[in-house]
């Protein structure tokens, strides 16, 4: 599932349905790994301090969609966090998360009449 995401620009996690890091990008590595080590096998509740603990839990629970935008050392990125199925069950996340710039267009496609 990884292979189309491994040299992108784009940080693909990927987690189990109890937070258990299964798989990650180059850039996820680079950019959650301060020793350049993946962290996959961990968890990803150890990861996050609260109150992003807390909503990984209900996260993992409810199944939702998560999106947001963050700024961090002058970069904006858009964080999606969706889960993912296998043979209809509920099998973890992926979280992508992408640079984007701060300012973008913004565009409302009308359907076709």
């Amino acid at each position: 599932m990884l292979n189309y995401f491994q040299h992108s620009p784009i940080s693909v996690t990927i987690c189990d349905k109890d937070g258990k890091i299964l798989e990650m990008s180059d850039k996820s590595i680079a950019t959650f790994s301060k020793d350049g080590n993946s962290l996959v096998g961990n968890s990803l509740l150890d990861c996050h301090p609260e109150p992003a603990r807390t909503k990984l839990l209900t996260m993992l629970q409810e199944h939702n969609v998560n999106a947001y935008t963050i700024e961090k050392n002058g970069i904006k990125k858009l964080i999606y966090q969706m889960p993912w199925y296998e043979n209809d069950e509920f099998a973890g996340y992926i979280e992508l998360s992408m640079e984007i710039p701060f300012e973008m267009p913004h565009y409302v496609r009308q359907p076709k009449k």
